[in-house]
């Protein structure tokens, strides 16, 4: 009867000087299996590249291959699948077809990216944004739902919204690359807090959403970005008379520098504005250490006014940022117009800025 045990049955006791031996198998059993997972996506990946290759290719073939017109991926479909069962469908030709298209040098495909991924990165049609969210995804091992979620998020075009130019790609992607990344490489607005499940209506709390954060940390780490990591929540900082509390303090290690995030669930004011400046000032004096580069802050708020943006601190600081956040996904369409007003409203302050300082450069 003993064979008939499930393999999940609690084990019995083992020898003395065993339970390490077991340890030691399970963990190069488990490496095994991984690499064998991995070399499978890998050969399925450039299979389907290879498929996806012929296909086009005959298509480009001239008036020799128009016979076929419209009705070739169904008679290849029904030729493949025949042989080779599920997975070779009209459809899924198509997609290796497009896959191709997409990305024709197959050496610069990532490796540790699945065909699924691959699927989900054919949904992006601007060639600079499906080439930052391959290498992110490969980058930072996103699974193909964080995948997804990033794409329907449009994390990409937020963080454009913020910057100068398009987000830095991990070094040696491009040529153009930044050797140095800046806080504004990482910041997005508006920051999509839809994972936390809370309510978009009537009044939150700020310890409710600081309460929520915490319960959702890794989820959260994955929407600030890449390079984060927790240090503390209600952190202490102090003057000679007053103490001040920090709802959320983060390291960046590759900007090699303290991230503050002061959690304002109402409209940001100027007085909060000027309250983060004195915290990051303060942090800096007190807790930043000689390899550290200046604290940064963001002001993690319900809504701002563009107005008390342009007329404050924030106006094109590289210290201090203030981000909307949101409790529920909005649909492209409206993430999108989101991000053109913020776009526009970047554009405004920076041509403000510009002609300052050409009226204060004229004689």
């Amino acid at each position: 009867m003993s064979d008939l045990i499930p393999a999940n049955s609690s084990q019995p006791d083992l020898p003395a000087g065993l339970p390490p031996l077991v340890e030691a198998l399970r963990g190069l059993i488990l490496q095994a299996r991984q690499k064998v997972l991995s070399a499978a996506n890998a050969a399925q990946v450039r299979t389907y590249w290879e498929i996806g290759r012929h296909i086009v290719e005959f298509e480009q073939g001239g008036a020799a291959r128009a016979d076929y017109g419209k009705g070739l991926l169904t008679a290849l479909a029904k030729s493949l699948t025949k042989e080779f069962g599920k997975g070779f469908d009209a459809t899924n030709l198509r997609h290796m077809r497009d896959f191709y298209r997409s990305f024709p040098i197959c050496d610069a495909l990532r490796r540790e990216l699945s065909w699924t991924h691959y699927r989900l990165l054919l949904r992006v049609d601007a060639p600079p944004a499906r080439e930052w969210y391959m290498q992110e995804a490969a980058a930072q091992n996103w699974s193909s739902r964080v995948l997804e979620r990033q794409i329907a998020s449009l994390a990409y075009e937020r963080l454009l919204s913020s910057q100068n130019s398009a987000p830095a790609l991990p070094a040696g992607v491009t040529p153009d690359s930044p050797a140095v990344p800046t806080a504004r490489d990482f910041i997005r607005d508006p920051v999509m807090l839809e994972f936390l499940g809370l309510p978009d209506t009537g009044r939150l709390l700020e310890s409710e959403l600081e309460n929520a954060l915490m319960d959702k940390l890794q989820q959260f780490l994955l929407e600030l970005g890449k390079g984060f990591a927790f240090v503390a929540r209600q952190q202490r900082i102090s003057t000679e008379t007053q103490d001040f509390y920090l709802d959320l303090v983060f390291y960046n290690y590759l900007l090699k520098c303290f991230v503050l995030i002061d959690l304002k669930t109402g409209h940001l004011t100027h007085q909060d504005i000027g309250q983060m400046d004195m915290y990051v000032r303060l942090y800096d004096d007190q807790r930043r250490g000689e390899g550290d580069n200046p604290t940064v802050g963001l002001l993690l708020c319900g809504s701002k006014d563009q107005s008390v943006v342009r007329y404050s601190v924030l106006h094109e600081s590289e210290q201090l940022f203030a981000s909307k956040y949101r409790l529920i996904l909005p649909s492209e369409e409206e993430l999108r117009r989101e991000l053109d007003r913020e776009r526009a409203a970047l554009d405004e302050r920076r041509a403000l800025g510009e002609g300052t300082a050409n009226q204060s450069d004229s004689p």
